[in-house]
């Protein structure tokens, strides 16, 4: 069971998450916003735990990024539950809905020599390293080299984007299987909506059968009935219902992404049977 955002769910609880710095504005200015939003993820059932890494990088923090990704890593590490599992998280070094401007096509060895520094710092204490959020497939696949490379066990989760048009089923497929012969140890589909998650699921499951699936969905627009706004009790469990149709599919990583939260998790954990 994974947990859900850090970004939207810090934004919920009043911290500043303008861009460039997102989430990690919070590292700075609210550092026990961050804890308590990992507590309470491994409260409602989460047992893999993302670290708040998403944007911990020299471009934004200058040269604080290393310890700054370190103390996030801390942040996760000391308020989750022992035997929980902390996932160091590797994203996009350009926009992630921008496939557009990841620069792995022009400059390869950069694009890896950057996701190695941060992976590095990651493998340190995190039991696993998470690529994701990946919509292009040079680049995720640069960044799953660069995880892999640690020793650590690597997970890579693809985007579509939210409106499900940066990438096929097909096409995510090719790149799981890619990465899964790079030694990625599990793929996974992330931060698409919620009804066009199970196509996305179904090409991973058929591409890569050799290794675990998973997927982790946006809440969806409020008009959908899961909603973004506190995270409502009828659109968790609405979330949960059809993330049944996921495993159903062979998924068994099982998440939320942006607009979901602690109450999601907690409908996922009843509803598919983890720890409540």
């Amino acid at each position: 069971m994974l947990d859900g955002p850090l970004g939207t769910e810090l934004s919920l609880r009043g911290v500043d998450t303008r861009l460039p710095l997102w989430s990690a504005r919070a590292l700075l200015e609210a550092p026990e916003r961050v804890a308590e939003v990992h507590r309470a993820y491994a409260e409602a059932g989460a047992t893999v735990h993302t670290t708040n890494t998403f944007r911990t990088r020299r471009e934004t923090l200058g040269d604080a990024w290393a310890a700054e990704a370190r103390h996030a890593v801390r942040l996760c590490r000391e308020a989750i539950a022992p035997g929980h599992r902390v996932a160091g998280g590797l994203a996009p070094l350009a926009d992630c809905y921008r496939p557009d401007l990841s620069p792995a096509t022009e400059d390869p060895k950069g694009t890896r020599t950057a996701h190695r520094a941060l992976a590095d710092v990651l493998a340190e204490d995190c039991d696993l390293l998470l690529c994701e959020t990946f919509p292009h497939a040079d680049e995720a696949l640069l960044a799953v080299e660069a995880a892999v490379a640690t020793g650590r066990e690597t997970w890579l989760a693809l985007t579509a984007g939210p409106d499900a048009d940066l990438m096929t089923p097909e096409g995510m497929g090719r790149v799981a299987r890619r990465a899964a012969d790079a030694g990625a140890a599990a793929v996974l589909v992330n931060c698409i909506s919620v009804p066009a998650t199970a196509a996305f699921v179904a090409a991973l499951a058929a591409a890569a059968p050799d290794v675990p699936v998973g997927a982790y969905a946006n809440a969806g627009r409020p008009d959908e009935g899961i909603g973004w706004e506190g995270a409502p009790e009828p659109g968790a469990r609405a979330y949960a219902g059809v993330a049944e149709s996921w495993v159903a599919q062979g998924a068994s990583i099982i998440g939320g992404c942006c607009g979901t939260g602690p109450a999601h998790v907690a409908a996922l954990a009843m509803t598919l049977g983890g720890p409540a």
